[in-house]
């Protein structure tokens, strides 16, 4: 968590020559919004193609020697993808309390206490 916290923090302050750090939060939280749901169709593809090759072969259960390399593999990879997801969702949480999070003027901040 640490770590995703870390990346949109260094997302943000990349950004901030092209405005404040609330429209630089706003422009990162639309691309991981963006990323979530291409990697999601890509999941919902491998669900298909999965349930597609286990139809093929007559074998559902991954626990069975006869079970489908292919179909072993794209489970693989679409655990990975749902893995990249969970951690997207979290940098999208970061970003949007950035986004959400009030303006401070920055003239407050250089003045004298």
């Amino acid at each position: 968590m640490f770590q995703s916290r870390t990346i949109a923090a260094r997302e943000v302050r990349r950004q901030r020559r092209f405005g404040t750090q609330v429209q630089a939060a706003t422009l990162a939280a639309a691309r991981i919004r963006e990323l979530i749901d291409k990697i999601g169709r890509a999941v919902q593809s491998l669900d298909y193609d999965i349930a597609s090759e286990e139809e093929r072969t007559g074998c559902r259960d991954c626990r069975d020697p006869a079970y489908s390399v292919l179909a072993r593999n794209m489970t693989a990879r679409r655990d990975n993808l749902a893995g990249t997801i969970a951690a997207l969702q979290r940098r999208l949480a970061d970003a949007e309390a950035v986004a959400c999070a009030p303006i401070v003027p920055e003239t407050k901040l250089l003045l004298p206490a």
